[in-house]
């Protein structure tokens, strides 16, 4: 249960740092592009989304955490379920439509 408050904590952190428009490098994908690249993109833009991703992967995982205190096997589902759920819709939001490129 300790790692879990600290997969919690982690997000939350990284929640913040990303809130405030900084940590780009920690974003895969975009740390790797040459510097061409990079100004084509919306660093702020890119990394408040990620923010506020992180924040729904803290409580998903926060759920995980409860279910497990509590010994609520529904609450741990719910929280994997919010997690690959957060995930995928990062994935397909974060990729498609060009959101991010600079107009």
């Amino acid at each position: 249960m300790v790692i879990i408050l600290l997969i919690v904590v982690l997000f939350i952190m990284l929640g913040l740092l990303f809130s405030r428009g900084r940590g780009a490098f920690l974003i895969a994908g975009y740390n790797t592009l040459p510097q061409k690249k990079k100004a084509q993109y919306d660093t702020v833009a890119m990394c408040k989304f990620m923010g506020k991703m992180m924040y729904f992967l803290a409580v998903s995982a926060f759920f995980w955490f409860l279910g497990e205190a509590l010994d609520v096997t529904a609450l741990f589902y719910m929280g994997v379920f919010l997690f690959v759920s957060t995930i995928v819709f990062l994935l397909i939001y974060g990729n498609t439509g060009n959101r991010f490129k600079k107009v």
